[in-house]
């Protein structure tokens, strides 16, 4: 079974359940009710969503197909207050310690010159060396890991990345939140394991150390195939003169000659890429300069030490060849046992991609064509919203499965295949949604009438200032 803790002790799933619905129903404001209906659409519509407009022609949608667009665009949400609701529900665990996963996932909108804000996303195509930069949405995601292979996480917030935002002083401000956000839920307390954040090699693991050193939080990153970290200092000679040096030995991640002796080294089986091989050493740091993310930094740069881990498996899933994976967390210390789960800590950090996949192919997240990033806004918080409750649904609902499918062992029925259920649960449930008043529709623009405002055009691409970037960085601080 998944690892899911639960504070509320005798809490019943549906009540659970329930009670989430009552709190995010009590977190909208204008146009609550289309927005409400809105969501149930996403939860019990057939199939996959291929258009924002056919969920109004769900049984569940009560009004018509111009309150949903109305809903979007001229309602409100408190999202500040959906957030601790959010926060407040099971959280799983790998274990007993929570692990955070945070990632950027782009909604592409290539062809929205009407559209504000809009960022160059990084897309990674099927072929080698078929990346591109595509205008889109990029919203950082944060969401709570499990023990095993799963499609499931727990999504716990999401910040869509504007022009003038430094990514890696958005994403400690997110972090920060959402840690406080669980401690006030209970989530944790004093004495229970520190938080591990999981990061890909696109964040500066180091400089989200340094931010976050303050939060009970230890975080893993991978690190690129051509890093160059150094070693601690040897102790000075007898009689040397001049300053004493900073930074020891350099360990190349691509030159195995500048590896020295690993601290800690472990072989354990796996059922999924055969052997994997760790190999781990400690107090390795980067050397950092007064450039880039440090060019603003009062004083001499820090030394930020932790473990630098190299992990080496047999086998990939489909017959690729494997290469080595290069981790660094921010323990300089960690203990052997610490560094195993590191790394199976890490791995679990590809479950978020089955998220990714689900949110947009099944219920639909990037098929919408709206044009203000406010209403983007709404709209994925509502299908966060929708994601929850087939999470708090999970052990309410029944496996109807097609003819061709396999049978799920209980207790690990997939996102999809919860929510083809969810129309079947909804009846047992409250519906805070009030039903529709009577009404007719407006008369619309006059025939022949053209609109005669242009919608304005915006830029693709960032604009920020040092003195944006500087004021930023004090905030995170402070």
């Amino acid at each position: 079974m998944d690892s899911v803790h639960d504070d509320r002790a005798g809490v019943e799933p549906i009540t659970g359940l329930c009670r989430f619905r009552e709190e995010f129903y009590s977190c909208l404001g204008a146009r609550a009710d289309a927005q409400f209906e809105l969501t149930e659409a996403l939860l019990c519509a057939d199939g996959p969503v291929r258009c924002l407009v056919d969920l109004s022609l769900a049984p569940e949608h009560r009004r018509g197909h111009g309150a949903l667009y109305d809903g979007l665009n001229h309602g409100s949400i408190e999202i500040a207050r959906l957030r601790r609701c959010v926060a407040g529900v099971p959280l799983p665990r790998v274990g007993e310690r929570i692990v955070l996963a945070v990632d950027v996932s782009p909604w592409l909108r290539p062809d929205a010159e009407t559209s504000a804000q809009r960022l160059f996303c990084h897309v990674h195509g099927r072929a080698r060396g078929t990346a591109q930069m595509i205008p889109g949405w990029p919203y950082s995601v944060v969401a709570a890991l499990q023990t095993g292979r799963s499609s499931w996480t727990a999504v716990l917030d999401a910040i869509r990345l504007g022009p003038t935002d430094d990514a890696t002083t958005v994403t400690a401000a997110q972090l920060r939140e959402v840690v406080d956000r669980l401690r006030e839920a209970g989530h944790w307390r004093a004495g229970d394991p520190d938080i591990w954040i999981v990061l890909d090699s696109g964040y500066d693991v180091a400089r989200l150390t340094f931010l976050l050193a303050d939060l009970p939080v230890q975080l893993i990153g991978r690190l690129r195939s051509d890093r160059v970290l150094a070693r601690p200092v040897a102790p000075p000679r007898p009689g040397a003169r001049g300053r004493p040096p900073r930074h020891g030995p350099v360990v190349a991640l691509a030159d195995p000659l500048t590896w020295p002796t690993p601290e800690h080294t472990s072989t354990t089986e796996t059922t999924r890429y055969g052997t994997a091989q760790a190999t781990a050493w400690h107090r390795c740091h980067p050397r950092l300069c007064h450039r880039g993310a440090w060019l603003d930094h009062h004083g001499e740069v820090p030394i930020i030490e932790g473990t630098l881990i190299r992990l080496q498996v047999q086998r990939l899933p489909g017959e690729r060849a494997p290469k080595p994976l290069c981790l660094w967390t921010g323990d300089p210390a960690a203990t052997a046992t610490d560094i195993d789960r590191a790394w199976q800590a890490f791995l679990r950090r590809f479950d978020l991609e089955h998220t990714f996949r689900f949110v947009k192919q099944t219920l639909g997240w990037t098929t919408p064509k709206l044009r203000d990033p406010a209403a983007a806004d709404r709209w994925t918080w509502l299908v966060i919203a929708a994601h929850t409750q087939l999470r708090l649904a999970r052990d309410l609902t029944t496996d109807l499965r097609r003819p061709w499918e396999r049978r799920c062992p209980p207790g690990r029925l997939t996102p999809a295949r919860v929510r083809r259920g969810f129309r079947h649960l909804r009846p047992k449930i409250t519906l805070p949604a009030s039903a529709p008043k009577s009404s007719r529709p407006g008369p619309g623009r006059p025939p022949g009438i053209p609109n005669h405002r242009r919608a304005p055009r915006h830029d693709v691409g960032k604009t920020v200032t040092r003195a944006h970037t500087l004021t930023a960085h004090q905030q995170i601080k402070g």
